[in-house]
């Protein structure tokens, strides 16, 4: 056997075991996690008291929609904290301005940046500080809800004793390049965070989401509270993460038609999105960037190479079982998160886009040292030493 003959076999071997986990793990998670729209918890005898607390940096585009879902709910004891992270648009404006229309709505205007924490962790920080309810709701600008979701969200967790609920949002179509690019993270986040696992207390498995993370208020408290995630790129990851090593019960459901949102409606946006990833992806370093889309591109792109006419024997039965379980597992997940199926059939064009933006983000965070978030340029040395989240 030739060298590149064993190569190939090994690398045929190792996307086998990477396909089939994807497939088990979505089989395992559709099984295990519920559908919060669907799920039926008895009312409460008394409503507790929930605040919502939003940042928000520059969002004058997308703000308004959204936070007329969230004043829209039907929740009986709602408060909401808008925090003005440092906007130099029309953000703070379009805060005062719904503030005034609506007693329920606190507003926060956050003008310096504290030595040595991340712009988003602080006006989550500030929020909280502002915020009276006993249950925190920690959402982003432009996600917008349901009027059924809070009551459904509150009366689930009060009914199974949770103390932490991410969830899973709908991401809104905006366009076919841009769905096949977001389609292999929507397929792996939820296998890579095992999210079939998390609401076990034995499991290390924990998961947050920027868009719908519900806390107790009592469980927060009795962690070492949101300054130790003040340098934490992942924040909302960072969040769950905290709460699980604390004792805190958690889980996740699929939120899908009750919280939803764009994730991004352009490419200037993925890319800027995509250079955060620096931190929490690469440790800041820009070889690990170069290791991680080698992985990245490499495992999605087994069942094609395996299937490629390259005289291994074996070697097309390999591709073939790793296309089986790719499609399968792209079923099963796109139709869990009621997304286009077509996008997540083409992932692989969009894992070759995607890459390149993350090496794009691994050449920005080399060139500027580290990581700009939120119009702040956050050293690397800095955010390697404040990271609580650690990728594979």
């Amino acid at each position: 056997m030739t060298a590149p003959h064993a190569f190939l076999i090994a690398y045929a071997f190792i996307g086998c075991v990477y396909w089939l986990w994807m497939l088990v793990g979505a089989v395992r998670i559709v099984r295990a996690v519920p559908v919060l729209g669907k799920a039926v918890s008895p009312a409460p005898a008394a409503w507790p008291r929930l605040s919502i607390v939003i940042p928000a940096c520059n969002e004058g585009e997308s703000l308004e929609a959204a936070i007329a879902t969230v004043l829209g709910q039907d929740y009986p004891d709602l408060e909401v904290v808008l925090v003005d992270d440092r906007s130099t648009d029309a953000t703070g404006a379009i805060i005062d301005r719904v503030a005034t229309a609506d007693c329920r709505v606190r507003v926060v205007h956050v003008t310096q940046l504290p030595e040595g924490w991340l712009g988003k962790v602080h006006a989550l920080a500030r929020g909280v500080e502002k915020a009276t309810g006993d249950w925190l709701l920690f959402a982003d600008a432009d996600v917008h809800l349901a009027p059924v979701t809070l009551r459904r969200a509150i009366a689930y967790c009060l009914h199974r004793r949770v103390d932490h609920v991410a969830a899973l949002p709908d991401i809104w179509y905006s366009s076919l390049v841009l769905d096949t690019m977001f389609a292999t993270f929507l397929r792996t986040f939820p296998v890579a965070t095992r999210c079939w696992a998390v609401a076990d207390a034995d499991s290390g498995a924990y998961i947050g989401v920027g868009a719908f993370n519900l806390v107790r208020r009592e469980a927060l408290e009795a962690t070492e509270g949101l300054s130790w995630l003040r340098l934490e790129v992942a924040d909302d990851l960072g969040l769950g993460l905290l709460l699980k090593r604390s004792g805190a019960r958690c889980c996740v459901v699929n939120g899908t038609g009750v919280v939803g949102l764009h994730w991004y409606r352009n490419l200037g946006q993925v890319a800027r999105g995509v250079e955060k990833a620096y931190a929490p992806v690469a440790g800041c370093n820009p070889l690990r960037m170069l290791g991680v889309c080698a992985a990245i591109i490499g495992l999605e792109w087994a069942p094609i190479v395996a299937l490629l006419p390259l005289g291994v024997p074996g070697l097309f039965w390999a591709g073939l079982l790793m296309a089986v379980a790719a499609v399968a597992s792209t079923v099963i997940m796109h139709r869990w998160l009621r997304h286009r199926l077509l996008p997540g059939l083409l992932a692989p064009a969009g894992v070759v886009l995607g890459v390149l933006l993350f090496l794009r983000a691994g050449w920005l965070g080399f060139r500027r040292g580290g990581v700009v978030w939120r119009g702040t340029l956050y050293p690397s040395r800095q955010l390697r030493s404040g990271a609580r989240v650690r990728f594979p």
